[in-house]
């Protein structure tokens, strides 16, 4: 699987093009830092932001893609906006709420992908069944979901209409998810990683140092290729210019397959996030 450009993008299983890369902006806050990151990135050429209710931060996002369109003359159409309805909003009516909550602070009508965040026990197949709702008027392109183990994924869609097309995990050398990865490819479901630099912690190991070196890449780089190679979707936050260029600086080399193995064996089944299976919130 070759990703040759920034803007190149994978088919969801509903025809829908999502970019293979994206900005993420987990824990920044609402303010300029923010909204200059999303309008740099796109300027940049960046086709995909990404955000969720909980982040507080839609409003920010929502101005810098403002920016990033009229500084670049792009169409809306041309970019692709993921957002996450929050635990507290799980519910038929709740969800369909969240939703239009959220584009008014994005000031968009519509978004190219919406996600149920957590897989929280008794409430996400009634959030799903708004977002089949949404989906089916046309009033959202994909919908999908986030932190959803092998059995939670097994268990919406036992009652689904639709089948996600997206599953957000954290994910990252440490957490390589290979079980999952593999029944969501046999599922038609594209994964997607978040904190795919394990929030920084893997930036100076020794190993990827080493490969990095080889590449005359930087650790950050040759984690997001190693996504990339494996055919996952990938979405790093930064807010600085230089490491938004420097993130999506991945096309002009290629990882071995020896080094695709090395980085595969540093999975230690170690999360940063919370776990899934087990979370209070």
């Amino acid at each position: 699987m070759m990703v040759k450009h920034l803007q190149d993008t994978t088919t969801l299983h509903n025809g829908v093009n999502m970019p293979w890369l994206g900005l993420g902006v987990f824990k920044v806050e609402e303010g300029p830092e923010l909204v200059n990151a999303v309008k740099t990135a796109i300027t940049h050429g960046y086709r995909s932001v990404d955000t969720a209710a909980i982040y507080g931060n839609e409003e920010g996002v929502g101005k810098g893609i403002q920016e990033g369109l009229k500084e670049t003359g792009l169409s809306r159409e041309e970019l692709f906006v993921t957002s996450k309805v929050w635990n507290a909003d799980l519910g038929y009516e709740s969800t369909i709420a969240a939703y239009e909550t959220s584009l008014k602070k994005l000031g968009l009508e519509y978004l190219d992908l919406y996600l149920i965040h957590w897989p929280v026990e008794g409430k996400y197949k009634e959030a799903w069944r708004a977002l089949e709702t949404l989906y089916k008027e046309g009033r959202v392109k994909a919908i999908g979901v986030s932190n959803f183990q092998i059995h939670h994924l097994e268990d919406l869609m036992k009652d689904a209409e639709i089948k996600p097309m997206v599953n957000q995990v954290e994910r990252h050398p440490r957490l390589t998810q290979k079980e999952l990865q593999a029944f969501c490819q046999d599922n038609g479901i594209q994964l997607e990683a978040w904190s795919p630099l394990m929030q920084g912690q893997l930036l100076d190991n020794d190993v990827l140092q080493g490969i990095a070196d080889k590449h005359s890449k930087s650790v950050a780089q040759i984690i997001l290729r190693w996504d990339l190679q494996h055919g996952v979707v990938t979405i790093p936050k930064s807010t600085k210019e230089h490491r938004i260029v420097e993130n999506a600086n991945l096309f002009d080399f290629e990882l071995t397959k020896e080094e695709m193995d090395i980085i595969d064996g540093l999975n230690q089944h170690l999360r940063v996030g919370p776990d899934p299976d087990n979370f209070d919130f």
